[in-house]
C-alpha cells in the first residue's frame, strides 16, 4: 500500500493543527516522512492575506420583455415602452417605492398624450401663424386695455360661451391677440378653428354647388372657438350677409367666437346687404362680446426684416396683426 501522509511542517501556524507523530487515524500505513528542515509552506511565506476588492457587476440598460411591451400595448400604454428603462433606472437609484414608480409612469403618459393632443388641436385649428401667450410683447406704443386683455387669457368667457372683439387699424395686434387667445384655448382642450371672414363665406358659397350646405355650415358650428379675422374689409352681397347671419346666430350662446375688424361696431350694419338681418345678428353678437379697441401705430415696420440683416422670421412675436 502507499505510504501515509504526514504531518504538516511546524513552520506552517495555518497547518499545524494537522501535524502529529502519529499517522491520521483513516490510515494504517506508517507515516509519511516529514519535510526538510529548511523547506517551508508555501502559504506561510505569503504573509497574511489581503482582502481583494469587490468589483460590482457591470449594470447593462434595462431589458423589456416582448410580453410586458405586448401587455403595454394591448392597454394603448406603448408610449411607455421608450421610456421605460430609463424610468426603472430613476426609480431604482432614488429608491422609489412602488407606488411612486407607478405614479411617475402615469403621469409620463399624461403628459405624452397632452402633448400629442395639444399638437392634433393646434394643426386642426389652422392657425394663419401659431402664437403662443408667451411670445407677446405687451410693452408697444398701441393703446388697450391691457389689463382686460390679460384677463380674457384665463377663458372665462370661452366657458360662460361669449364674444370677443377687437377692433383697430391695420397692424396693431388684433389678430396676433386673436390666435394667442385661440392656442390658449387649445392648451385647455378646446376644439378651435381660424379662417378669414373671406375664406369662411367662400367655403359656404361653395358648397352650394354640390349641395352641401348644410354639412359645411354645421361643420363650422361644431368648433369651441371660431376665429373670424378680418371682418368688414369689404361689402357683404346679399348671400354673404345671410350665410354669416347663419353663422352668427346658430352659434349665439351655443359656442364662442373671436372677431377681428378695422372697422368699429358701430360701422358693421352698413356692411350687410339686409340692415335687419345685420341689426338681428350683430345685437345679439355684440350684446355678449368683450370688445377690445387698440389705437396706434402699426407695429408691421417694425417687425419687418432690414436690409442688411437676414429675413429669416424671429423667434421672438411682437403683438402686431
Amino acid at each position: 500500500m502507499p505510504p501515509a501522509l504526514g504531518p504538516w511542517p511546524s513552520s506552517c501556524s495555518t497547518c499545524a493543527a494537522w501535524s502529529g507523530s502519529s499517522a491520521p487515524p483513516w490510515s494504517a500505513s506508517p507515516a509519511r516522512p516529514s519535510a526538510a528542515p529548511s523547506a517551508r509552506c508555501p502559504r506561510a511565506s505569503r504573509g497574511p492575506r489581503r482582502a481583494l476588492p469587490i468589483t460590482p457587476p457591470r449594470r447593462t440598460p434595462m431589458e423589456i420583455a416582448p410580453d410586458l411591451v405586448r401587455r403595454l400595448k394591448r392597454l394603448r400604454l406603448g408610449g411607455l415602452v421608450p421610456t421605460l428603462p430609463d424610468r426603472a433606472t430613476h426609480a431604482r437609484q432614488a429608491k422609489l417605492s412602488p407606488v411612486e414608480f407607478l405614479e411617475l409612469l402615469l403621469q409620463d403618459e399624461i403628459d405624452r398624450r397632452d402633448s400629442q393632443g395639444l399638437a392634433r388641436r393646434v394643426e386642426a385649428a389652422s392657425f394663419d401663424e401659431v402664437v403662443t401667450y408667451e411670445q407677446l410683447v405687451w410693452d408697444t406704443p398701441v393703446s388697450y386695455d391691457r389689463a382686460r386683455v390679460r384677463e380674457l387669457f384665463a377663458l372665462h368667457w370661452l366657458a360662460a360661451k361669449e364674444n370677443v372683439i377687437f377692433c383697430g387699424p391695420v397692424g396693431v395686434g388684433k389678430s396676433w391677440f386673436a390666435q394667442a387667445l385661440g392656442h390658449s384655448a387649445c392648451r385647455a382642450g378646446h376644439r378651435v378653428r381660424y379662417t378669414k371672414v373671406a375664406k369662411l363665406l367662400q367655403a359656404l358659397h361653395a358648397s352650394r354647388a354640390d349641395n352641401s350646405f348644410e354639412r359645411e355650415l354645421r361643420g363650422w358650428l361644431a368648433w369651441d372657438l371660431l376665429l373670424l379675422d378680418d371682418f368688414g374689409l369689404r361689402q357683404l352681397t346679399a348671400q354673404q350677409s345671410s350665410d354669416l347671419y347663419d353663422v352668427l346666430v346658430e352659434r349665439d350662446r351655443r359656442s364662442a367666437t373671436v372677431i377681428t375688424s378695422n372697422r368699429a361696431v358701430e360701422e358693421w350694419v352698413a356692411l350687410f346687404d339686409d340692415p335687419i338681418l345685420a341689426n338681428s345678428a350683430l345685437d345679439r353678437f355684440a350684446h355678449r362680446a368683450h370688445q377690445i379697441v387698440m389705437e396706434g401705430p402699426s407695429l408691421r415696420a417694425a417687425r419687418a426684416p432690414s436690409p442688411a440683416k437676414s429675413r429669416r422670421p424671429s423667434n421672438s412675436a411682437p403683438e402686431g396683426g
